[in-house]
């Protein structure tokens, strides 16, 4: 089989798709792209079993039809070093030789048999079926996929929790110390279901769905999720397990509210929290009608810093410690101008709000607070 394709648009795909492959690969054939090439279209499959990532590209004057697995380390070396041009592409299909020739030189290697790379699941007859616009599943993901953890012995917190019904779809990620809820009423499903995308995969979409437009047809039965974009299609293996009751952690009453300007508050944190214990990362905040006092110190080496801001605050004053880290990782992930804090007393969560949502969207983001000395 023989075809002709643009150096830098192939590059692209393959870039795109070769965060899948691991490098603890079980099947030494996992560590290559499939390539089928259908007429004149290429489709290209990277996997890891759990993971599946799959994108198509025209190509030109093709000739045959067929697949070969192509090592993706020497590919994508190879690919690197070229500036734009046609290469021409041609492999045998009897010993599986490949020659690529460029402007300038050929290169020669050996591919292997496509028919022992693993076969992609099919959903299920009782598959959930949905639509989502690509900016609503983009913006869900981005915006929640900082708060999963990394915990091997709680694996229903590692992904983004997918919580459907007939009215909208919330996306929920936690690690037992942060919160993040993105409700949107800008898809829905016909039923009540859910599923826990893992963070791989998610992260993945996180990189392709800027690239995309339209909408994601989702798929998802009790074991795999399936998500097919314009040009690129994904399948993978749903986290199992229960996940967490997130609405029971999010405080109901929290009568102490304060306004403040994002990026003075998180240039604040960043400032000060220099100053705190490295081990806690322990900041303290002191709210007072107009101000707020942001403060933080290590007593082993004797430094200590603070900074007073202008904000808004409704309710008693009140002194709250939180870490600062996790902190400005909210901060960083709100995109509006000016930010809400509401609070309750010292002991229970912090929520922190976008100031004004998007449309057709309503984002959470809660803290847990840290234990002050004083």
């Amino acid at each position: 089989m023989k075809f002709i394709v643009s150096s830098t648009k192939l590059s692209s795909h393959l870039q795109s798709i070769s965060r899948v492959i691991s490098n603890k690969s079980t099947l030494p054939i996992l560590d290559s792209f499939l390539f089928n090439l259908n007429g004149n279209i290429l489709t290209i499959t990277a996997s890891d079993l759990e993971t599946t990532l799959i994108t198509s590209s025209e190509v030109d004057s093709a000739e045959g039809n067929g697949l070969v697995a192509i090592s993706a380390k020497i590919l994508l070396d190879t690919l690197k070093e070229f500036p734009e041009q046609p290469l021409s592409f041609e492999i045998n299909d009897d010993n599986l030789s490949i020659i690529i020739r460029s402007e300038t030189g050929s290169y020669n290697f050996i591919g292997q048999n496509g028919d022992e790379y693993p076969r992609m699941p099919e959903p299920s007859a009782e598959a959930n079926n949905l639509s989502i616009p690509v900016e609503t599943l983009s913006a869900g993901i981005s915006k929640a996929i900082f708060a999963t953890a990394d915990d091997e012995l709680r694996p229903v917190m590692n992904g983004i929790y997918f919580d459907i019904t007939t009215e909208g779809i919330t996306m929920v990620a936690t690690d037992a110390h942060k919160l993040v809820r993105f409700k949107t009423t800008a898809a829905k499903g016909d039923t009540a279901a859910a599923f826990i995308l893992a963070k791989k995969p998610a992260t993945l979409l996180k990189n392709i769905l800027p690239k995309e437009s339209g909408e994601v047809a989702v798929q998802f039965d009790d074991k795999n999720a399936f998500f097919t974009l314009s040009n690129y299609k994904m399948v993978c293996r749903q986290v199992e397990g229960r996940f967490p009751n997130y609405n029971a952690v999010i405080p109901q009453n929290n009568p102490h509210k304060l306004i403040i300007d994002r990026v003075v508050f998180m240039n604040a944190l960043r400032r000060v929290s220099l100053f705190s214990n490295q081990a806690s990362n322990l900041i303290k905040l002191q709210l007072n009608a107009s101000t707020m006092q942001v403060s933080a110190q290590d007593i082993d080496f004797s430094i200590s810093a603070e900074e007073t801001i202008a904000c808004q605050y409704s309710g008693e004053a009140m002194n709250i410690g939180f870490k600062s880290t996790f902190l400005v990782d909210i901060l960083s992930n709100l995109d509006s101008g000016d930010v809400v804090m509401e609070l309750a007393d010292p002991s229970r969560a912090g929520l922190i709000l976008p100031f004004e949502n998007a449309e057709n969207e309503e984002l959470l983001m809660l803290l847990m607070p840290m234990l002050l000395n004083d």
